[in-house]
């Protein structure tokens, strides 16, 4: 008898205070509407803002485009926890439950993730940019087609696509043939002890100032490199803008060759001497 008067002062209880708790939970739902939709158009002021200063800074596309949708993952994930801790979730609680998860989520995608540390450094830094001719440490060289978040793609010169991990771009070497705007060509040539080295010198000189692709006012040099097995090896050394190095270079070797010729010093083939003892 006594337990249903209990049980049935506690529903009452709770009757009378339904309308009023009803009335505070949606008051609180509605607040949490208003600040949510506050919230996006201030995170889109913000991202606005931030996207001009990008601009200004010159930052490139896909890095301005990653940033963008970082900031705006954070800033939105701010906002719910904000609002939910409004409406009486435990924040600390859920932090507790993220971390966890982003732990096992870490460990499970760990290459991943390190590919995808690379291509921001990659973006940020800035290496190199697509249409840039690189070579990996590894030996892996192309025209850069596209730096993406996980993966760079390169066209080699025989139009085969290579798909390299950021992550062992970002941690190893690399070697950019076009940031500069000028390239250095050096021909190696080699000729015979018997020959006369500074004529050589001076037929090769003279093929290498008449080719219009050969940057006048840099240096152009030949000299003595080594004294081989059977020759005398020289090189040729002279600059060229980025678009002429591989014509140019190509040109002037078969240049050098003919002048040679023509002025009849010999290009010698590799030989050996061997001595027998009777």
């Amino acid at each position: 008898m006594l337990e249903n008067e209990v049980d049935r002062g506690f529903i009452e209880e709770f009757l009378s205070q339904l309308p009023e708790k009803a009335f505070h939970l949606g008051l609180r739902v509605v607040l949490a509407g208003l600040a949510f939709l506050v919230g996006v158009q201030l995170i889109r002021i913000l991202r606005h803002v931030i996207k001009k200063a990008l601009g200004r800074s010159r930052i490139e596309e896909s890095a301005m485009r990653f940033i963008d949708s970082f900031i705006k993952f954070g800033l939105y994930f701010v906002l719910i926890l904000m609002i939910a801790s409004s409406l009486g979730v435990d924040a600390a609680s859920i932090l507790a439950i993220l971390g966890s998860a982003s732990v096992a989520i870490g460990l499970a995608v760990q290459g991943s993730l390190s590919n995808f540390a690379g291509g921001v450094l990659l973006l940020i830094l800035k290496p190199f940019t697509a249409g840039d001719y690189i070579k990996d440490g590894l030996g892996n060289e192309g025209t850069v087609d596209a730096v993406d978040i996980f993966y760079t793609q390169l066209i080699t010169p025989d139009n085969r696509v290579v798909v390299l991990p950021n992550g062992t771009l970002a941690n190893g070497t690399i070697t950019n043939f076009t940031r500069c705007r000028e390239r250095r060509i050096d021909i190696p040539v080699g000729i015979a002890y018997e020959e006369d080295i500074r004529k050589a010198r001076e037929v090769i000189e003279a093929v290498l100032r008449a080719d219009a692709a050969v940057i006048a006012d840099r240096d152009i040099m030949v000299f003595v490199d080594s004294l081989g097995e059977s020759s005398v090896n020289l090189n040729a050394r002279c600059w060229a803008v980025q678009e002429d190095f591989w014509p140019a270079k190509w040109r002037l070797t078969e240049a050098v060759k003919y002048a040679l010729d023509e002025a009849g010093i010999r290009i010698p083939y590799p030989q050996m001497d061997i001595h027998l003892d009777k």
